[in-house]
């Protein structure tokens, strides 16, 4: 929650700097040339907070423009070719920690969305990250994941993913809340708890 604050906090800092400037360049003559000065200064500012910084090993990458949304939780636009679109919370960190758009999920798709028992997921063009109401965030994607919707999903018997895809031999495996689902020299095999 820590990296939450320290974000929201530094956003809230740019912000009201950037009032500071606009607000100091608007008396004078020439009150255009001054708002221009003032939003070229306003841009440098937000720009250097959205350039590509490592916090704690992990990259954010551009073409994300923070934006707050609320006192504990911060909201990135993600630009792509449908327009932005908005990735925050616990599934941003995922989203981060696999390498945002440049990683292996590549861009968002649409928003987040509603998913059973309160939770949330995010389809992005890699794979999708489910969020339930209480645990962490984690991402289904591949064989597996059309074998995880095949039997219901999060709504299904298996359940929230409560692991990322690790390698086993000869293969891939996710955990969920009501079983596991292998992939194992291309073969599925689906194991309900």
């Amino acid at each position: 929650m820590h990296h939450f604050a320290r974000r929201t906090a530094g956003f809230t800092a740019v912000l009201a700097a950037a009032g500071l400037v606009l607000v100091g360049c608007g008396g004078g003559d020439n009150k255009d040339n001054g708002a221009k000065t003032g939003m070229a200064s306003m841009t440098g500012m937000v720009t250097s907070i959205a350039s590509p910084t490592t916090t704690a090993g992990m990259t954010t990458h551009t073409g994300a423009s923070p934006t707050t949304t609320g006192a504990a939780e911060a909201t990135t636009k993600i630009a792509t070719p449908a327009g932005e679109i908005a990735v925050s919370g616990a599934i941003y960190d995922k989203y981060v920690q696999l390498g945002g758009p440049t990683g292996p999920l590549g861009a968002p798709l649409q928003a987040e969305e509603d998913a059973p028992d309160e939770g949330h997921y995010q389809d992005f063009a890699g794979g999708t990250i489910y969020e339930p109401k209480e645990g962490e965030a984690h991402v289904v994607w591949g064989e597996i994941r059309k074998a995880w919707e095949d039997n219901g999903g999060a709504q299904g018997q298996l359940g929230y993913p409560i692991s990322d895809e690790k390698d086993i031999p000869g293969g891939k495996q996710s955990d969920f809340t009501g079983g596991t689902i292998t992939w194992v020299n291309g073969t599925i095999t689906v194991t309900p708890k």
